[in-house]
């Protein structure tokens, strides 16, 4: 079953840190959802620069709820599991 999901997700492809959360949404079928590449060659500094406005430093991966940013890969995946499955 397929979910859409009201958040935003900022991450690196070669992150082993955002990798882990990208499977778990995958695994998950959580899908439709805005993500970022911060490392992108044609958007990427403009992501990175959106990561720091919202939430201060450029880290990922890094999930933006209600306009707050969440950082370190288990804490997202426990907040999803807990909010959003």
């Amino acid at each position: 079953m397929e979910r859409e999901h009201d958040f935003e997700l900022y991450f690196k492809p070669d992150c082993p840190y955002s990798l882990k959360v990208l499977d778990f949404f995958r695994d998950n079928d959580i899908i439709k959802f805005p993500s970022y590449n911060i490392e992108d060659a044609t958007c990427g500094e403009e992501n990175a620069r959106k990561l720091e406005e919202v939430g201060g430093k450029v880290q990922v991966p890094c999930l933006v709820v209600d306009g707050k940013a969440m950082y370190e890969s288990d804490d997202i995946i426990e907040y999803v599991k807990e909010n959003l499955l």
